[in-house]
């Protein structure tokens, strides 16, 4: 097993410098076709990932990475919108975007690791921290799903985060320690998807190497997935109700255990199609208010 998660962080760092050498090119504005490709690229990676699963572990774990790699994806899009917000709010160029979100993909691995572990430890030893997450993922798509689509990303934690930076921010050029706060309020507010996400993805999978590796290669997508959809996100009005749909259907699940076991296959054509359903409605039905940041 060592050897498994060496070659795991070989690779991770592998895609890193890759990554910045197509991303990270000083004075260059990134090329959405160039963000697309290497977007397509790491899916096509995890998928292959899921078929190495599949061969060396069984079907079961690969069908449970992909569902927790599908889960973890989806909610950092709703994650990307806050981004956009902070980038707006302090004017920040395409260098400084790529500098922010390294350190912020950098950090995301370090914390996503952390709070697996401790997730999958309190589930194996506390079968009440089960629900307890079941109920926080029930909160969280309740909150989703009452929110107004011009407010999802300003809400409750983010907007203090928000304003706390733009408090201390000097002027609209930022100086290195403005920008140190830009980074904080990234890793800040990665902190708090995560406490609606990894839940999730613990209720797909106990499995630390499952849940830990489905996790690393949505995070290691997010940079490019940023770029690729900056000028589409407010688009996507709709998506914060396909995902409170998902936070509720990943409840249901970790609640009624004991009483509906819904396999990890079911699990991922109902993502899915959830997905795919509030995509093509956010592109059929026009917003309510023009644009997401507030």
């Amino acid at each position: 097993m060592p050897h498994h998660w060496l070659a795991f962080f070989s690779l991770v760092a592998a895609l890193l410098i890759v990554d910045l050498a197509l991303l990270q090119r000083r004075g260059r504005n990134v090329s959405p076709r160039v963000a697309w490709l290497w977007t397509a690229f790491l899916a096509l990676l995890a998928c292959a990932f899921s078929l190495y699963l599949a061969r060396t572990s069984g079907k079961q774990p690969a069908l449970e990475f992909l569902t927790g790699y599908l889960i973890e994806g989806s909610l950092s899009i709703d994650n990307l919108f806050v981004f956009l917000l902070l980038f707006r709010a302090f004017h920040l160029g395409a260098e400084q975007q790529r500098r922010v979100l390294l350190w912020g993909v950098l950090g995301a691995i370090v914390l996503r690791g952390l709070l697996i572990a401790t997730g999958t430890t309190l589930l194996a030893h506390f079968a009440w921290v089960q629900y307890a997450f079941g109920l926080l993922l029930a909160f969280a798509a309740i909150r989703l799903l009452f929110t107004k689509p011009g407010a999802t990303t300003a809400r409750g934690p983010i907007r203090w985060i928000r304003d706390c930076c733009l408090r201390y921010a000097k002027g609209t050029r930022l100086a290195l320690s403005s920008l140190l706060l830009v980074i904080i309020a990234v890793e800040a507010t990665d902190l708090i998807f995560a406490l609606d996400s990894i839940p999730a993805v613990l209720a797909v999978t106990r499995n630390f190497w499952i849940a830990f590796t489905s996790n690393i290669f949505a995070v290691l997508g997010l940079r490019a997935l940023y770029f690729a959809l900056a000028s589409m996100l407010d688009r996507f009005h709709l998506l914060h109700y396909g995902l409170a749909c998902i936070l509720g259907f990943v409840a249901f699940k970790m609640l009624a255990v004991r009483w509906i076991e819904i396999p990890a296959g079911t699990s991922l054509v109902v993502i899915v199609s959830i997905l795919a359903i509030f995509a093509v409605l956010s592109r059929i039905l026009p917003a309510a208010a023009p644009g997401r940041p507030a």
